[in-house]
């Protein structure tokens, strides 16, 4: 239902196979940047403070020296409702006069209950369809960004990502995954998200627009190798099923 939506304006879903993800759904590139870049800007980029909240015209000067514009910033985001509820106790601390948009998320974590501490949940976000988004690119972001809703959402999976991260991959594997995200500016002294990033990534981004196993120093089947010792591991839940399909219809 999701896929097959063509937002006109912000449209936000409760992910019926976990009900702890919440999936914002964008009817332009340019309004997903201006909710949530800064708020990407203080969680995950590399480069920054993850204490300090940017003001408008530091947050313009760090998209514009990636080279980068609102619009292409993040082409989907992802966060848990503890790092919101930072964020915007952060910004308010620090007097960081908000845009329309983010106080419109702020408003929507309010009605959610997310902004109270110890709240479970993840926000994850997709940009419509559209002259530079096709439909198969949308579906590989929406697949990507509900991966992460899992792991921000389901503490025994993202144990579960831990420990494979550890134990299963070899260190020059994970040196490559860290390469791999540092090229892409994510901060690659934050651990959790380079496991968090490794699984969206290796396990469940399958277009190679956005990702090959080459990108980490990987052949495909060794790849297919820790995808199918992944899924034997994994605790039940929706994405359990959804790996376990996909590596069904890559052995036909």
């Amino acid at each position: 239902m999701i896929l097959g939506h063509v937002a006109e304006q912000l449209t936000v879903y409760r992910f019926a196979a976990n009900t702890n993800i919440i999936v914002l759904d964008f009817p332009s590139l340019r309004m997903q940047g201006e909710m949530l870049n800064r708020v990407a800007s203080l969680i995950e980029k590399a480069g920054l403070s993850r204490k300090v909240v940017l003001s408008d015209a530091a947050l313009d000067a760090t998209i514009r020296e990636h080279g980068d514009t609102v619009e292409t910033y993040y082409y989907g985001h992802d966060y848990r409702a503890a790092d919101l509820a930072f964020f915007f106790a952060a910004a308010d601390r620090q007097n960081v006069a908000l845009d329309a948009q983010e106080s419109r998320l702020a408003a929507l974590l309010h009605q959610l209950g997310w902004l109270a501490p110890g709240k479970v949940g993840a926000l994850i976000s997709v940009p419509r369809t559209g002259a530079t988004i096709t439909d198969t690119m949308r579906a590989a972001m929406l697949h990507h960004e509900l991966a992460h809703g899992e792991f921000f959402s389901d503490p025994a999976y993202a144990g579960y990502v831990q420990h494979f991260w550890l134990t299963s991959l070899t260190e020059g594997e994970r040196t490559s995954v860290r390469h791999f995200l540092g090229s892409m500016d994510y901060d690659t002294d934050n651990e959790e998200l380079m496991y968090n990033e490794m699984q969206a990534y290796m396990m469940f981004t399958y277009d190679p627009r956005f990702f090959l196993p080459s990108n980490v120093d990987m052949t495909p089947a060794r790849r297919a190798q820790l995808q199918t010792e992944f899924l034997k591991g994994m605790p039940d839940c929706w994405l359990k099923l959804a790996l376990a399909q996909h590596l069904r219809q890559a052995a036909d």
